[in-house]
């Protein structure tokens, strides 16, 4: 990889996660472009609907809502700029749009947890005490629940954007090869001379102590719901019960599986190819699984989506 102690300047990042790759790269061209315009105009499609339709007004539709917007933030940091280095001989990046990229990646991607666990807050409430649904989850504590969630992800990232700064001040300059398709957290660690067992610490304690909290307010809600719907006495009521949630917990496995994948492990655990499509999983997959996954499966959604084109109330079981 290379590095260049002592110099007095910003290294510039070579992006060459994809040069190994054996697909041509007009053909990743193409499908990232695919995939990036699918993810937005269907996100997009998303927060309109909900957005317009009074029926898409629970705060179940909220959330949902703002986590269409963040996973186009989350596209949006790292795919446009994964374009532009397919097709260009020379992909660099200075270190400052880096850390830009950084910085808004993690804050995107902290908030995607946050605002799933969130969800399944909802999703527990919705089948454990339906009676006081709309009396627990209205809009008023959701909007507060999102503002935590957002000023938690942004403290998170400038504790971890303080502690890559120092590696850099002073340590590194020149051309750095930096094995990713954008600027992610281990690939900039690797790239460093200094000593990075603080970061790697801060990652492990903090980013772990911060993923424990959400994913276990999930597990737990999953158990008690999972409980509630046993007792449930007619099949029918299960189905429902599991239809409600059920989207939510496909969402739950994409993204909390590979953030795991790629950061609770000890990094030398990790090879390029399974860093590479677990990067591509929940950078640009799982932003665009997710307006699929919640309108396929739901038929307030597709209902929606009818009046939206004008077909009246198309509501298909």
């Amino acid at each position: 990889m290379g590095c260049a102690p002592n110099a007095s300047h910003s290294p510039v990042f070579l992006l060459l996660g994809l040069s190994r790759a054996r697909v041509p790269p007009l053909l990743l061209f193409l499908l990232f472009l695919a995939i990036y315009l699918t993810t937005v105009m269907g996100n997009v499609t998303l927060v309109l609907l909900i957005s317009r339709d009074s029926r898409l007004q629970s705060p179940m539709y909220y959330l949902l809502r703002g986590l269409s917007v963040i996973d186009m933030g989350l596209s949006t940091v790292t795919l446009p700029q994964l374009l532009s280095h397919l097709i260009s001989d020379y992909p660099t990046i200075p270190a400052v749009r880096c850390l830009a990229q950084f910085f808004f990646f993690y804050v995107f991607g902290v908030m995607d947890t946050l605002v799933i666990a969130v969800m399944a807050l909802d999703c527990y409430v919705a089948i454990c005490d339906p009676l006081h649904y709309t009396l627990v989850m209205n809009r008023q504590l959701c909007a507060r629940l999102l503002t935590f969630s957002w000023l938690v992800s942004i403290l998170h990232t400038v504790l971890h954007v303080g502690l890559l700064l120092s590696l850099w001040v002073g340590d590194v300059g020149g051309n750095l090869n930096l094995p990713h398709f954008f600027c992610d957290h281990r690939p900039l660690l690797r790239a460093s001379c200094s000593d990075t067992h603080s970061n790697e610490l801060a990652i492990f304690l903090e980013g772990g102590f911060l993923m424990l909290g959400p994913c276990s307010l999930i597990v737990l809600s999953y158990v008690r719901i999972g409980a509630t719907i046993l007792r449930l006495p007619s099949a029918a009521g299960r189905r429902r019960a599991v239809s409600t949630c059920g989207s939510h917990l496909t969402m739950v496995g994409f993204l909390y599986g590979t953030i795991i994948w790629v950061y609770f492990q000890p990094p030398s655990q990790n090879s390029w190819d399974q860093d590479m499509v677990a990067a591509v999983m929940y950078t640009a997959i799982t932003p665009l699984a997710n307006p699929f996954v919640y309108s396929l499966r739901n038929k307030d959604v597709k209902s929606a989506l009818g009046r939206l084109l004008g077909r009246g109330g198309w509501a298909p079981d």
